[in-house]
């Protein structure tokens, strides 16, 4: 069978960079060499594209920067060429991309806008979707529209609280009560997230999520465990098992994701096959509802006094780094992550580059 060949696009300029290329090596560690030929088309964070033709070990800490194997090259959005257009002229058809973008500018729609001018096939959701769960007031106004249960929650811009702070702080003391979690609307990975226990620490989280995006959501405190559940699929999606934090510090955030090792999963989670079945339930009606396809980890809370699940987020490009939830969820499933990685280019040239 002819190999297909497929460009891994990895790094990005997002807050997430770094994870991005750790996320990649790992992929290009499992996939299979003898069904693809593979490109590795980075960008860096100051947003400039280049393909890469050396070891993917040199990925993590940008590494590949310095390597001197490096082109300029970019997909271009013109259909006709459906593929990457190098600097000195080569055009590379594709037979699909996969995306290994976190966060901003990789994870939003933006990319994905891009491969679906281009006609490309490509992994994980369409540009309206990415946009829609990269945004957590907006994921939260269709879940609430949909009936599915989550904290408490409000929102505003930046402008609208500098002209009128006090308000905001008021509204928010009011209906959520302390203490209150801050986030930037557009990040992933926990970046920008604080807690706040007074209205002192209430408004620098408002300002630190600020600095990340114009948006800020606030979010009441859940005293529960926080659980994962992987979906893959298209129109039938599937789950995986569920699996549950166990933070080192006092919430999951960037530091105690991807640094802290004392932060420990379990798989399956320490809920009941009752419960854990009512997770994935609830994890395949919000992937629908929000018109996911190809891939996405969606996060609850279970609260500890009467074991209520809620939604917290929906990420439309889970890490694929040596300890994300992702993979290992559908390892134990049975699943072991090469062909998890077969599946998911199948799904995307299963859609196929038109939407």
């Amino acid at each position: 069978m002819k190999k297909r060949t497929i460009a891994i696009l990895f790094g990005g300029a997002s807050s997430e960079h770094d994870i991005s290329t750790v996320s990649a090596k790992g992929i290009v560690s499992n996939i299979s060499k003898d069904k693809y030929n593979l490109l590795l088309l980075g960008i860096t964070k100051g947003g400039e594209w280049y393909l890469f033709d050396g070891d993917a070990s040199l990925l993590p800490e940008d590494r590949w920067l310095s390597s001197g194997r490096l082109k300029r090259a970019f997909i271009a959005p013109d259909t006709s060429i459906h593929g990457i257009v190098t600097e000195d002229g080569e055009i590379i058809r594709l037979d699909a991309v996969f995306p290994v973008l976190h966060g901003k500018n990789g994870e939003d729609g933006t990319v994905q806008g891009l491969l679906q001018l281009a006609a490309i096939p490509f992994v994980g959701c369409d540009s309206t979707t990415s946009g829609v769960c990269m945004d957590k007031s907006i994921t939260n106004a269709v879940l609430d529209a949909v009936g599915i249960n989550q904290a408490k929650w409000c929102s505003f811009s930046r402008y609208d609280y500098s002209c009128n702070a006090d308000r905001y702080i008021e509204e928010a003391e009011k209906k959520l009560g302390y203490p209150i979690f801050v986030k930037p609307a557009n990040a992933g990975s926990s970046v920008g997230i604080s807690k706040a226990s007074n209205r002192a620490e209430l408004a620098a989280g408002i300002e630190i999520a600020f600095s990340e995006d114009k948006k800020c959501v606030l979010e009441e405190f859940i005293d529960g465990s926080e659980v994962e559940c992987a979906v893959l699929g298209n129109s039938e999606p599937v789950t995986a098992e569920v699996g549950e934090i166990l933070a080192a510090a006092e919430f999951y955030d960037f530091d105690a994701k991807y640094n802290n090792p004392d932060s420990k999963t379990l798989i399956p989670a320490r809920l009941s096959p009752e419960k854990r079945e009512e997770i994935k339930a609830l994890a395949l009606r919000a992937y629908k509802a929000l018109g996911c396809e190809g891939l996405s980890r969606v996060d609850f809370f279970v609260r500890k006094d009467n074991g209520e699940v809620l939604l917290n987020e929906i990420n439309t490009i889970p890490g694929q780094t040596p300890i994300s939830m992702y993979p290992k969820l559908f390892e134990a499933a049975g699943v072991p992550y090469h062909e998890l990685i077969d599946r998911l280019i199948e799904l995307a040239l299963e859609r196929g580059g038109s939407f």
